[in-house]
């Protein structure tokens, strides 16, 4: 902060000079509003940096010929701002602008024609409108091709450039040509601790940190830390978003513990070094919700994710996409508590925004409405879960490449819902059209295969095929085994999972195995009242059960219910697991031989919980209390959240 209010000083005292020394509508003095802007944009106040810039243009207009150059530049700064406050058609409408003087003033090869091209191409890939971005980005290459020579850095942007359309599209192998592209370049044009050599080396981490090869993904977030480290001041931004990156490499490996440290320290720099509501200020409080998230601390994701919306509310437009990633992260939160009608409230606050500032085939647009179709899916009201996941599908299949990660996601959140409903073989169907693309799509030990081998082997678990189920089971654990920190709550899922077949199978010691592995993991992995610590103590409770052991069972589903209580709101439907259980198995010590239907002759299926890999329904026949009915489903569905 203290640079910026520095140069705010000098600027102002140059631009009081200008104003007594030169008449009222000198370039001279625009250029003084220029800078001011360009300072206040660096500050993120971007009506601050649009009032200045625009004086400048007012000047510009009055004082020079209608196609001169500065005039153009004028444009693209008052582009640049809407294209940060997230107004893209504004964005658009002042880059066209700029580029119209351009192309009447400039050759047709003018590297300056080139930037036009970027800029414009830069708000259809804000846009998600991934193929007109690449056309624009293109039409740069082309000019900066014929115009400078091949080792020059404004190339090798050209290519980095390129690279980010095709990690947007999901063709992560496209994009690593054209980052190394960049990178090559880039090694050989500038000193090897040039902050641009770090850019480079974010970008190819990031695409590896897209195909879930966290190490490889680590050792570029590193190497370019390295470099902003020796040549950056302590306290300047691009460092905080350096340890930022590396957060998040850690987070999704699940050391939970190493993304707190970085993003902390991140923050720390954001806050010495920003305005109190600099958008980036926003991002870090976001972070750090999300690891809060993650470990289950609801209450204190809550907190983080609020100050992340407080920052955007008075920094952003009333439509920032921006705003509605705040709006989606905390229903998500709610979501997870169980209290569906706030989360429905934000996800639709989400939609609203993304409705107004997003093109109708914007892939944003249908993250909303999946968010929304996975509530329903949880609230039990299945018609709606399907109209709304296949809104998304549909934007996704117009928006995206066939094969990319996310319309998977798509066909698995569908395929939950058919779940849900009873229907296996539907389900199984989406799985298998899920696993192919992520097959075709991403690296053999990518998370997201893993999920959907635990999909797969779920429905085969629920056809009773349990031989089939074990073997996918056990393809997600080895994916899990190598990709994950060996801590991480993903791996309990598995372990928990495969434990279920067995004592589905009546192999209780595999069964005890599995479950006190899940055990071990989640007590080091996460607080002492999550709700992943619940189902585990349900399912060895479910394990004793089998058993006949009704005490121990009972001593396993209070724990279950002693952490939920706790964790979860009064009305959350896991918590009426527990009723049903403690029900059941006190009924059972009481009258060992009461009968447990397997299919009811009568009596009414009601959805009474679900957690992240244990979804269970309860039968209870109102004319007889001892006769119950209760089935254990696994599945795993995918919540998007942003940045």
């Amino acid at each position: 902060m203290g640079d910026y209010s520095k140069a705010l000083e000098f600027y102002e005292k140059a631009h009081q000079i200008y104003e007594k020394a030169l008449p009222p509508n000198h370039p001279s003095l625009a250029t003084s509003y220029n800078n001011i802007g360009g300072v206040y944009h660096d500050m993120g106040d971007y009506s601050k940096a649009l009032e200045f810039y625009e004086k400048a243009h007012k000047t510009y207009e009055k004082a020079l010929p209608p196609n001169h150059p500065s005039l153009a530049t004028s444009y693209n700064n008052i582009g640049l701002v809407y294209n940060n406050m997230g107004d893209y058609s504004k964005a658009l409408e002042f880059y066209e602008k700029a580029y119209k003087i351009k192309e009447k003033s400039l050759p047709p090869n003018h590297p300056e024609l080139a930037t036009s091209y970027n800029n414009i191409g830069l708000v259809y890939n804000n846009m998600g409108d991934y193929s007109k971005a690449l056309e624009f980005y293109e039409k740069a290459h082309k000019i900066k091709e014929k115009a400078l020579p091949p080792n020059h850095p404004e190339l090798a942007t050209s290519y980095g450039n390129i690279g980010e359309v095709y990690n947007n599209i999901g063709d992560y192998s496209k994009a690593l040509e054209f980052y190394q592209k960049d990178l090559e370049i880039t090694k050989k044009a500038l000193p090897p601790n040039h902050p641009s050599l770090a850019t480079s080396y974010n970008n190819i981490g990031l695409v590896y940190y897209n195909m879930s090869d966290y190490p490889k993904a680590l050792e570029f977030y590193e190497k370019a830390n390295r470099i902003y480290e020796k040549v950056l001041p302590p306290n300047h931004p691009s460092l905080a978003k350096a340890y930022g990156n590396i957060g998040q490499v850690y987070n999704n490996m699940g050391d939970y513990s190493k993304t707190l440290e970085f993003y902390e320290k991140a923050h720390q720099i954001y806050e010495k070094a920003l305005p109190p509501n600099h958008p980036d200020l926003g991002f870090s409080y976001n972070n750090i919700g999300q690891v809060y998230n993650n470990i289950g601390d609801y209450s204190k994701a809550l907190v983080f994710y609020d100050k992340a919306l407080k920052i955007r509310e008075k920094a952003l437009l009333p439509n920032h996409p921006t705003l509605a990633t705040s709006y989606n992260n905390i229903g998500q939160v709610y979501n997870k508590m169980g209290d569906y009608s706030k989360a429905l409230e934000y996800y639709e606050k989400a939609l609203k925004i993304s409705k107004k500032a997003l093109p109708p085939n914007h892939p944003d647009l249908a993250t909303s409405y999946n968010n929304i179709g996975l509530v329903y899916n949880n609230m039990g009201d299945y018609p709606k879960a399907l109209e709304f996941h296949d809104k998304a599908h549909k934007i996704y299949e117009k928006a995206l490449s066939p094969n990319h990660p996310d319309l998977a996601i798509s066909y698995s959140d569908i395929g939950l819902v058919y779940n849900n409903m009873g229907d296996y073989s539907k389900a199984l169907e989406l799985y298998d059209k899920a696993h192919k693309i992520y097959e075709t799509a991403l690296p053999a030990n990518h998370s997201h295969l893993a999920t959907s081998y635990n999909n797969i082997g779920t429905m085969y678990k629920n056809m009773c095929n349990y031989a089939k189920a074990l073997e996918c089971y056990e393809k997600a654990l080895k994916i899990r085994e190598k990709a994950v920190f060996p801590n991480h709550a993903d791996l309990a899922i598995c372990y928990g999972t495969i434990g279920q077949v067995y004592n589905d199978i009546g192999n209780y010691s595999k069964a005890f195995d599995f479950h006190n592995q899940a055990h071990k993991i989640f007590e080091k992995a996460l607080p002492p009242n999550h709700p992943h610590l619940a189902t585990c103590y349900n399912n060895i409770g479910q394990v004793y059960y089998s058993m006949g052991d009704y005490s121990k069972a009972l001593d396993f589903y209070e724990r279950a219910y002693k952490i939920r209580e706790q964790a979860l709101p009064p009305d959350h439907p896991d918590l009426a697991i527990c009723y049903v259980l403690f029900y059941i198995s006190s009924i059972k010590i009481i009258l060992p031989m009461s009968v447990f239907l397997v299919q009811p002759a009568s009596g009414t299926n009601v959805k009474v919980g679900v957690d992240d890999f244990n979804i269970t329904y309860a039968t209870i026949e109102t004319d007889s209390v001892s006769n119950c009915h209760f089935i254990l489903i696994d599945g795993e569905y995918e919540e998007r959240q942003f940045a």
